[in-house]
């Protein structure tokens, strides 16, 4: 199914869930102590005293937020189990762009066009790819809870957002071990260690859990490649930050500063998720919200330092980058990826800068710099760039990103 080049000129609309959530204060004033012998760190702005517990600084991963990675095995049966694993793939900005509606035998799942990425991915490619890594965690769950699912993309066409029909019947399928690494699988934005390199072996793993003729993955893996691909990245990034009306989907849009924003939205980018020592995550948490530019400095440094320690890059293309179930099955490569590597403790993260930039050009109709970039690094005029990422081993445990319950996905 192929659709137009035109960008979405879908709003920005993020639905929040609504839970009763005590108040964190926002700080006005920067002025901290370390006070010995609690333990605690205590904030003193304004005349104020402020605990950094209210804060959320030790917090990590904790409240209604972070309770989906915990429940996503419930102990009642049913259709609702696969999409407690859905909910947890991975997906562009923690944006969470899917509705599911559920019957004993049948699940539907829809793009929620509401949560589009605007400027950042104007013709929801990068949305769709996201739904694509929820059903394949959902299929993995299928088989987990006893069903044999049959998938059929893009069922209606009177309808684009419904994006895969499944059917469910009763099934004994042996069960992958991917399915088990579902609530362990995170983006890892730290730094990678650079004394353990990713093997050809490794790769060529990666490669063969790709059963589909019309995606493709392709390895940058050594030196010369690595600092091509990586300087390409941090070009992109630059020319992202310095389009504000890019830049400002990140800083603003989807950005969740605060415990209280983080339990309300349940979506979004935080701290703990942005691969950042531990000593800045507590003071970004204490402290009040940085400028923008100060923003976009540090997004820049933190960009350097993820493609001068990557073991591998790769990029996954497809046939025809217009083709929503192309986008979808890409998007289902890139989660079992993702699971199989954190079965194998290898870390993976999307940076995505290039892609973006590419759409943006065409958006703006100017020249197609980073486009054509794309297209060299391909090198097959048959292929279209649709994701590009790092992978490596770790220095740091990949820490939890927040997520909305199932009862505000699942449609009546």
């Amino acid at each position: 199914m192929s659709t137009d080049i035109t960008p979405s000129n879908t709003q920005e609309v993020v639905p929040t869930t609504s839970n009763s959530i005590p108040s964190r204060g926002k700080i006005s004033r920067r002025k901290m102590f370390a006070l010995a012998g609690t333990g605690t760190f205590v904030l003193v702005a304004g005349g104020g005293v402020w605990r950094a517990a209210d804060q959320g600084v030790f917090s990590t991963g904790q409240g209604p937020a972070y309770e989906p990675w915990d429940d996503w095995r419930a102990t009642t049966k049913g259709p609702l189990n696969l999409v407690r694993a859905a909910i947890l793939a991975a997906n562009p900005h923690n944006s969470q762009p899917w509705l599911f509606h559920v019957t004993q035998t049948q699940i539907n799942l829809f793009a929620d066009n509401r949560r589009n990425l605007g400027a950042v991915d104007p013709f929801l490619i990068e949305m769709h790819i996201g739904l694509g890594c929820a059903l394949e965690n959902l299929l993995q769950a299928a088989t987990a809870n006893g069903y044999t699912p049959q998938v059929v993309l893009a069922p209606d066409v009177s309808d684009e957002t419904l994006v895969a029909r499944i059917e469910l019947t009763p099934g004994n399928a042996p069960v992958s071990v991917l399915y088990n690494m579902i609530p362990l699988r995170h983006t890892n934005r730290y730094p990678y260690d650079t004394t353990r390199p990713v093997t050809t072996m490794t790769l060529n793993a990666l490669s063969a859990l790709n059963d589909d003729p019309d995606v493709r993955v392709l390895w940058f893996a050594n030196a010369e490649q690595r600092k091509s691909v990586g300087n390409l990245l941090v070009a992109a990034a630059n020319a992202f930050v310095a389009d504000k009306v890019q830049d400002v989907v990140d800083t603003d849009t989807w950005w969740r500063g605060n415990w209280q924003d983080i339990q309300q939205h349940r979506d979004g980018i935080t701290l703990d998720a942005a691969g950042l020592p531990e000593l800045t995550r507590i003071l970004g948490k204490m402290l009040p919200s940085v400028s923008i530019e100060q923003q976009d400095s540090s997004f820049l440094q933190n960009t350097a330092d993820q493609v001068k320690t990557a073991g591998a890059f790769g990029l996954l293309a497809i046939r025809n980058k217009q083709d929503r179930t192309q986008q979808v099955r890409a998007g289902r490569l890139w989660e079992r990826m993702h699971l199989w590597a954190t079965k194998e403790t290898l870390a993976m993260q999307p940076l995505n800068q290039a892609t973006e930039r590419a759409s943006r050009e065409i958006v703006l109709g100017i020249s197609p710099h980073f486009g054509d970039a794309l297209h060299t690094l391909v090198g097959d005029t048959a292929w279209q760039t649709i994701l590009t990422f790092r992978l490596g081993y770790s220095t740091h445990e990949g820490l939890r990103s927040p997520r909305r319950a199932v009862n505000d996905v699942v449609t009546s």
